[in-house]
């Protein structure tokens, strides 16, 4: 396996490549660097990224997961720049509309964020909700591609028989 760490916005990334394709992107500096074609490229189009003059990525990825994750983080590349999803509308996207919970467990297993966009998936009442990563590093993502997100959860309400209501995911 071949590794290489290339600086962002967001701090050091690590990306790991096996075969001439991308298998992890990792938050942190997990050290080494092999000059490869691969790593060039992948440090190219995420910089046009950062800079906001890419809104997709033409690289060779090969995610290690499940039938079902890859059919979700397949799914995730279908998500356009700019736009959210919600976990539901997710689920229903793989043809799985009632395995919203699994659908995120997918997500949050994601083995290359940005690269493969988790992060435009948010709760169905709009707030960020959980990204393996860090919820600020999700709201960074979505900042630069020109989407305005909540600080916080809206306020719970009361619902007729006292009981906490908020929208589900």
């Amino acid at each position: 396996m071949e590794q290489a760490v290339i600086h962002s916005p967001l701090g050091p990334l690590t990306l790991f490549a096996e075969d001439d394709h991308l298998t992890a992107l990792v938050y942190g500096d997990y050290g080494s660097y092999d000059d490869l074609p691969l790593f060039r490229e992948a440090k190219r189009q995420l910089e046009a990224y950062f800079a906001g003059q890419r809104q997709a990525f033409s690289l060779p990825l090969n995610p290690d997961g499940t039938a079902f994750q890859r059919r979700v983080w397949q799914s995730l590349c279908d998500i356009p720049y700019g736009r959210v999803i919600s976990y539901r509308e997710l689920a229903a996207q793989v043809g799985s509309p009632r395995a919203f919970q699994a659908v995120g467990q997918a997500n949050g297993r994601n083995p290359l964020p940005i690269l493969i966009p988790c992060h435009r998936v948010i709760a169905a009442d709009g707030t960020l909700g959980g990204y393996s990563s860090g919820v600020e590093r999700k709201r960074f993502l979505l900042r630069l591609e020109g989407l305005s997100i909540p600080e916080s959860k809206p306020p719970r309400r009361v619902g007729k028989r006292g009981v906490r209501a908020r929208g589900f995911t």
